[in-house]
């Protein structure tokens, strides 16, 4: 398969990652009881965009003194829409989040270490499915049409449906695990099991992240071929990808407050999706642009948010 990645580029985006979480784990404290604020979502949302944009850059000026300005562009150019894309859909799985942690009455101070172990599911599950994709599309170039087709009909069913709540009362897996295991009905602490009269039991907490993971796991079966149709090259799917997923907690806690303003983003994001699909499906008919489709996707998402605000300020006016 084609790639930019050479060794170098690898160790360095491996290091960048492993450092990054090595500071959330080990510094900040990831794995502590803690409840994080808006101020602190914050500050790491704009810490994670900018170590992306800061890579992105990296990746220009290496790319523009080994293989030449305009592939340096245009590889640039796929990171950054990709990374657009995965960050503007992985928003629905911020509101799926919500949604479960709600259900199972996960206190805040909890919240951020499921999403922890979310995330590191959430990079090694990725990592293997892009790789498989990208061997996939360079085996049967076909499967192209398919990603296109799947992504198409995703986004019709995702705006029909964008009002309607999962059923978590009736999940099939909720009921499959709590018919073959012992689930308490309280949490402790920050402990997936604990024993209680020497029998070992699940908590609550661990159902809320093996409903985080499957919740990923949904998810990346749209976003990643979404990202292929922006290109083929698995070191930019990649490492979109992860960048994205490596800032989501901070951006589900700047949002966990605020996310109810956002009605009518499921329809832009559905719309997205809707785009993306043909856009695979044109592919040997006619290219669209990469440029074309950042601007494409960045219009809907901006509308989408834009209408959001205006129809929350009109009905808080009326009412």
């Amino acid at each position: 398969m084609e790639t930019i990645g050479s060794t170098g580029l690898w160790l360095a985006f491996t290091s960048i990652v492993l450092v990054m979480l090595a500071i959330d784990l080990f510094v900040v404290g990831g794995g502590k009881e803690h409840r994080v604020s808006f101020k602190e979502a914050a500050v790491w949302s704009v810490i994670w965009i900018s170590i992306t944009l800061a890579f992105a850059g990296g990746l220009w000026w290496y790319l523009d003194g080994s293989l030449g300005r305009e592939i340096a562009n245009t590889k640039a150019l796929e990171f950054i829409t990709g990374y657009l894309i995965e960050k503007a859909l992985a928003v629905d799985n911020v509101f799926i989040w919500l949604m479960l942690f709600s259900f199972f009455a996960v206190p805040l101070e909890l919240q951020k270490r499921v999403l922890l172990y979310g995330v590191l599911g959430a990079i090694v599950m990725r990592t293997g499915m892009i790789f498989a994709g990208a061997w996939l599309i360079t085996q049967f170039h076909w499967i192209l049409y398919v990603f296109g087709g799947f992504l198409l009909l995703t986004g019709i069913k995702m705006y029909w449906f964008a009002d309607e709540q999962p059923d978590l009362e009736n999940n099939r897996l909720i009921n499959w695990l709590r018919r073959h295991m012992n689930i308490s009905s309280s949490f402790d602490g920050q402990r997936f099991f604990t024993r209680q009269n020497g029998v070992r039991y699940a908590t609550p907490l661990f159902l809320a992240l093996v409903l985080v993971e499957l919740s990923d796991l949904i998810f990346a079966v749209d976003s990643i071929p979404a990202i292929f149709a922006i290109t083929t090259d698995p070191f930019i799917v990649l490492t979109s990808n992860i960048f994205a997923i490596l800032g989501l907690r901070a951006m589900y806690f700047l949002l966990a407050g605020v996310a109810d303003r956002f009605s009518l983003l499921k329809y832009g994001l559905a719309m997205v999706l809707m785009f993306i699909g043909v856009k695979m499906l044109l592919l040997d008919i006619y290219t669209i642009p990469v440029g074309f489709s950042l601007a494409v996707v960045a219009t809907i998402i901006g509308a989408s948010v834009w209408a959001s605000l205006r129809k929350e300020a009109r009905e808080r006016k009326n009412g």
